[in-house]
């Protein structure tokens, strides 16, 4: 749990409730596809639309993804959990009732750390439990009527719930991200908040210092972690404003709206006496065996935070260099490819979290459609380690390998941009800059530095840019300090 840092002397108190929609072919509790963007009501069968008769049989997959996620944060996987009704009602539930967990989840406990502004966090979560999304609302499908589309209803989620261990906006993000980026990568979650299968949901409360914990609003279907800082932020000034007035902030549950940058209570917030939790007659209780937890723990990929030290201490990278690299599997990837085929890891590391990242940050696309290969990026490099080519000149080759392609070393030839290393020939134009230049000289000699640099400068001008510039330095330093 992070320092607590006041805002107009109130702690702010923040807790996350994540749904993630996970990577199966099928539903929670029926065999209907789980496709995103059918046509309505074309992947909802039966079980889904709660007919009279039907009966719910467990995704093992989902039970799976659940194994994966318990795994990957140090959670205790419960070997044995039991469903329950949540009792409620809304248009879009077909059955008047969500399967849910409650009393024993399959996750429990666990931790999500990570950095912000360089100090390292962590946030305990209490559980993540197994269940069936909703249907969908659709509000202004037709003018004065409520559409309903059932294709996402059965759909199986994980809910991932934490303490109330953040502190500010921005450690609730930097967890989401990080959250984030921990179940795509295992892959049991595509990640694509657009389309709603990693959503969030922030209980805000605001109290002064040492005192008991404030009523809560919960901002409900985050989709963006940009609209989560706006909407966190918005909720701490609203909250602390109906105090310092006198006023008594009510539990409830609020949505955000993105145009205004405000939140608004939809409703009043239940407590979970109020859907009236009870054993799922239908489903027998789920058991996970130790078998299945360690086939699934040998199967599970190498994970973000032990990436992190293999790289700092394989490639000797800086922490952060190795977490920012680690963004995600392929980004990774594409660092240990050119690292490995150029020898160089610190350059690759810093050639990709700069002129590449650079790159692709103007398209806001990933590493994949990255226009350099790994091979050309680590042949830079090479030709940037031997001495072939300037940082500068290197710019210029990288430029045009993601303009126009080709191979490294034939764009520094048709580019002219091979850099001049010949000891014999910088030396006369060295001593020709110095016989030329007798007052900067004389600045130097009488401890001017700058003066210096304007020799250099006029050595790389008579080279077109071309001279070795640790060359170039290194002459000038021996005739004038010899």
């Amino acid at each position: 749990m992070s320092t607590p840092a006041l805002i107009q002397g109130y702690e702010v108190v923040i807790g996350f409730e994540a749904h993630i929609h996970l990577r199966t072919e099928s539903k929670i509790f029926s065999r209907a596809p789980t496709r995103f963007g059918a046509e309505p009501n074309t992947q909802a069968c039966a079980v889904d639309l709660a007919l009279p008769g039907t009966l719910p049989v467990m995704n093992r997959e989902a039970v799976h993804c659940a194994i994966k996620l318990g795994l990957a944060l140090g959670s205790k996987i419960a070997p044995r959990s039991v469903f329950a009704r949540k009792n409620y009602f809304y248009p879009d539930l077909p059955k008047g009732y969500q399967i849910s967990q409650f009393e024993i989840p399959v996750v429990q406990g666990g931790t999500v750390s990570f950095l912000l502004d360089g100090e390292k966090r962590a946030v305990r979560l209490v559980r993540a439990h197994l269940e069936e999304d909703a249907g969908k609302s659709i509000h202004d499908a037709f003018p004065g009527h409520t559409a309903l589309d059932l294709n996402r209803a059965g759909t199986p989620l994980l809910e991932i719930v934490t303490e109330p261990d953040m502190r500010s906006s921005a450690e609730a993000v930097a967890y989401a991200k990080e959250l984030h980026k921990l179940v795509t990568w295992i892959d049991i979650c595509d990640g694509n908040m657009q389309e709603g299968s990693f959503r969030c949901d922030a209980n805000v409360s605001v109290r002064k210092p040492g005192a008991e914990l404030g009523t809560r609003r919960e901002i409900k279907n985050l989709n963006s972690f940009r609209f989560m800082q706006d909407a966190i932020d918005y909720e701490i000034r609203w909250q602390i404003e109906q105090l310092e007035d006198g006023h008594a902030i009510q539990q409830a549950t609020a949505l955000f709206n993105p145009a205004t940058g405000e939140t608004r209570a939809m409703r009043t917030k239940e407590d979970s006496a109020d859907y009236r939790y009870f054993p799922d007659p239908d489903l027998p209780p789920l058991v996970v065996s130790e078998e299945w937890i360690e086939q699934t723990r040998a199967e599970m990929p190498e994970l973000p935070h032990k990436m992190v030290e293999r790289f700092v201490h394989d490639y000797g990278l800086p922490e952060y260099d190795a977490i920012t690299l680690t963004q995600s599997p392929a980004m990774a990837a594409y660092f240990e490819a050119v690292a490995q085929q150029s020898s160089e890891p610190k350059l690759a590391s810093n050639w990709i979290m700069g002129d590449v990242s650079r790159r692709l940050n103007e398209t806001q696309a990933g590493i994949e459609a990255s226009k350099a290969s790994a091979a050309q990026l680590a042949a830079l490099i090479r030709r940037i380690a031997d001495g072939t080519v300037s940082n500068a000149a290197a710019r210029k080759v990288f430029d045009a390998l993601w303009d126009e392609g080709g191979e490294v070393d034939a764009i520094i030839a048709a580019k002219g941009l091979k850099q001049m290393n010949d000891t014999g020939a910088l030396e006369t134009i060295v001593d020709e800059v110095i016989a030329a230049n007798a007052h900067n000289v004389a600045q130097y000699q009488a401890g001017k530095d700058k003066a210096f640099n304007a020799l250099v400068g006029q050595v790389m001008k008579a080279t077109r840019g071309k001279a070795n510039p640790a060359q170039v330095n290194a002459l000038l330093h021996q005739r004038l300090d010899g």
